[in-house]
């Protein structure tokens, strides 16, 4: 019966009873009802109020909790910006969020709330590049990441736990406490409180920014665009199509 219940749950249960707290008593603290039964169950489903709990009071891993780290406890202290929830499908396979522009504008907003993610389609990808990692999907607004990244195009991020496993100049989705941004990470040498953010466009300043306002981090890497524009210079290539067609006719009828 244990095997069958989902990671999360059992994990929940191991932190309650390495804390030597009753259900009930857990429950309490965690203002979450009577008892914590129905989540040791797999009848209740963790909410984002409960993760923040875990985290802010023993610093439990959101990453760890849904199996998706080997590391239990973070330093809450120390830059922790690893995603505040995770949703699997009925399979109990985690899915990439999609996060459009509208959104994005509520996000770090509702970044706790596990019911708010619902109303996002989520996807899967088959792929080796995806395995073993949390991903999510952000939609870019503003031409700020030009030439790289084009306005409306989709970027898909990997979850980094802490700003210390952030690499430095790689390019990252930054969910700040009342936006999100899509920018070129830079450490500030001598001051570990800030970092700083960089457009592609040189038209936008970098700007830097608190650690400390840092909700979550994701580091880009691999985009998805729509409605690809044909080359510029196709319209070119077809007039010397027809132009070598023409020559090759003039050529047939001089030998004819």
């Amino acid at each position: 019966m244990e095997s069958s219940l989902s990671i999360q749950a059992r994990r929940f249960k191991k932190v309650r009873e390495e804390l030597n707290y009753t259900q009930q008593a857990f429950a309490e603290l965690l203002e979450i009802g009577s008892s914590t039964a129905d989540i040791e169950r797999g009848k209740t489903r963790i909410t984002g109020k409960v993760v923040t709990e875990l985290l802010e009071r023993f610093q439990i891993n959101p990453l760890w909790l849904f199996g998706k780290s080997f590391t239990q406890y973070i330093d809450v202290s120390g830059g922790n910006v690893s995603p505040k929830a995770i949703t699997v499908d009925k399979n109990d396979e985690e899915t990439i969020l999609l996060v459009n522009q509208k959104a994005a504008a509520g996000y770090p907003h509702n970044i706790q709330d596990t019911e708010w993610y619902d109303s996002l389609p989520g996807f899967t990808i088959p792929l080796p590049q995806y395995r073993n990692a949390t991903y999510r999907g952000f939609q870019v607004e503003g031409d700020s990441m030009l030439p790289n990244i084009r306005p409306n195009e989709w970027v898909l991020g990997r979850a980094v736990s802490s700003i210390a496993e952030a690499d430095n100049s790689r390019i990252y989705i930054v969910v700040l406490q009342d936006s999100v941004l899509v920018k070129k990470l830079q450490k500030i040498h001598g001051n570990a409180q800030k970092v700083r953010l960089i457009s592609l466009n040189k038209e936008y300043l970098p700007i830097d920014v608190d650690i400390s306002s840092i909700q979550e981090l994701w580091l880009v890497n691999s985009k998805l665009s729509f409605g690809v524009d044909e080359p510029d210079d196709s319209s070119l290539l077809r007039e010397l199509q027809q132009s070598m067609q023409e020559l090759k006719g003039q050529i047939n009828n001089l030998q004819a």
